[in-house]
Formats: C-alpha cells, sequence, structure tokens
C-alpha cells in the first residue's frame, strides 16, 4: 500500500458570487483526489498536489487568488 502524503493549504480567492465558487469547484474537482472547503474569505484545500499545481489551477478561474500558507 502506498502511502500519499495529503496537504492542507489555504488560499484566498476573489469569489464575490455563486458563480464564482462554482467555477473553483468545477477546476479543483478536474485534479481527482482533492478536498476543498469554500468559505470566504479564506478557503482551504485538501491535496496531494503541490502548491503550484493548485495555484495554476485556481488561475483558469481567472478569479484574483493567492496563497496564504499551509493550513494549522
Amino acid at each position: 500500500m502506498d502511502f500519499i502524503a495529503v496537504l492542507k493549504h489555504e488560499f484566498s480567492v476573489d469569489m464575490t458570487w455563486e458563480g464564482c465558487s462554482k467555477a473553483v469547484s468545477r477546476v479543483l474537482n478536474k485534479l481527482g483526489r482533492i478536498e476543498f472547503d469554500l468559505d470566504l474569505p479564506i478557503n482551504s484545500i485538501n491535496s496531494e498536489h503541490s502548491t503550484n499545481t493548485l495555484l495554476e489551477t485556481l488561475g483558469k478561474t481567472e478569479k484574483a487568488h493567492s496563497y496564504l500558507g499551509p493550513k494549522k
């Protein structure tokens, strides 16, 4: 059995209406094996994917976003 580390990250994503959160959900779900909680203003993502991959994926939404750091 392979162990895959799941890291918890916190991001800020500029979401002003429900359509924004749907766009973010859509691109994150395409990564697979990911859990996320879209609670404004801080959004948490639990993923084995690198921070760079998550930032690139969030960039596809064309919403302003930033990495806040690991979730504690």
